[in-house]
């Protein structure tokens, strides 16, 4: 299943991958033809595009291996990590025209606009806005990482066409050359700004932040029969491969097969209700007045800190 899972997240890249590098090609030519600064930095914008696809694609292919004795946990995180790659590539393509914008306001060069730059401009939007739909249904689908915030990233390369289209449209009809520039800048923001959302989505799986919420199991495993208390609840991971462990209470008259059935029945609750790929840990304690305490006042805590999240 996971096998199958990332032979067709790599068909997905490369299929993105031969449309940005068609769509970046058409883009710088045409920029440099009309000497266009602006639809240069939405190329070179489009050329990074395909550059993290051939990241991503390296970031499978990692990731698709079995786990092994240095990676018992499997190499899931190489999906993810992939996508501080991108966030890496993105900063510096920013920064990069950002600088080349700045010497563009002191000698400032007006593009020659043409029909056919504006042809080639919308013709590439449309296929941005294919890829972007495309690429995100099939993230969500396959519960990618790589694939998700790599459309996040093509998204912003919408953004980007529209305002440069705006930008050729405004000095063919007589704006003056600086628009241009102005332009960049702005392509340079929606790039930086594109790297923050792809780093903040990365980086939460990578230190391991909370994937559900505590409150919810809580509630699940307190419904089982033969449950008196659960704290300690821990969760990590992503969409499809979510780990959860906790402490739970049960009644300490429980032979070892009941106490081995009740765990399969936490597990196929939370499961269930919450993620069919879960894995659960349940470390059972027996059931005293002392630990019913301490697990109920754990247990509204945990409520209230979720609550005032």
């Amino acid at each position: 299943m996971v096998k199958d899972k990332f032979s067709e997240i790599k068909k997905v890249l490369w299929i993105i991958l031969f449309a940005n590098i068609g769509v970046a090609i058409a883009k710088i030519v045409m920029g440099s033809y009309i000497n266009s600064s602006s639809m240069m930095a939405d190329g070179l914008h489009s050329l990074t595009d395909g550059s993290s696809n051939i990241i991503g694609l390296i970031g499978i292919w990692i990731a698709g291996r079995p786990a092994d004795n240095e990676h018992p946990y499997g190499h899931r995180k190489y999906e993810t990590l992939t996508g501080l790659f991108i966030v890496g590539m993105l900063v510096y393509l920013g920064i990069k025209i950002i600088i080349e914008s700045i010497s563009k306001f002191i000698s400032p060069l007006s593009p020659a606009v043409s029909v056919e730059s504006l042809v080639v401009m919308l013709v590439t939007l449309c296929i941005n806005i294919f890829v972007t739909k495309y690429e995100y249904r099939k993230g969500a689908v396959l519960n990618s990482t790589i694939l998700i915030s790599d459309s996040m990233h093509t998204r912003s390369d919408i953004y980007v066409t529209i305002g440069v289209i705006s930008t050729l449209i405004a000095i063919k009809l007589g704006a003056p050359p600086i628009v241009d520039p102005i332009a960049s800048l702005i392509v340079a923001c929606f790039i930086l700004h594109a790297a923050c959302e792809i780093f903040k989505s990365a980086s939460g799986i990578l230190v391991d932040s909370s994937m559900v919420d505590v409150g919810e199991i809580t509630r699940i495993v307190l419904e089982q029969e033969g449950v008196m208390g659960v704290h300690n609840i821990r969760s990590r991971g992503m969409a499809d491969d979510i780990h959860i462990d906790m402490h739970v209470l049960a009644d300490s008259r429980l032979n070892l097969e009941d106490s081995h059935n009740l765990n399969h029945e936490i597990e196929d609750a939370i499961r269930k209700k919450l993620n069919n790929s879960a894995q659960v840990i349940i470390h059972l304690e027996p059931h005293t007045e002392t630990t019913s305490t301490i697990d109920n006042d754990m247990a509204e805590s945990n409520i209230s800190i979720n609550s005032n999240r």
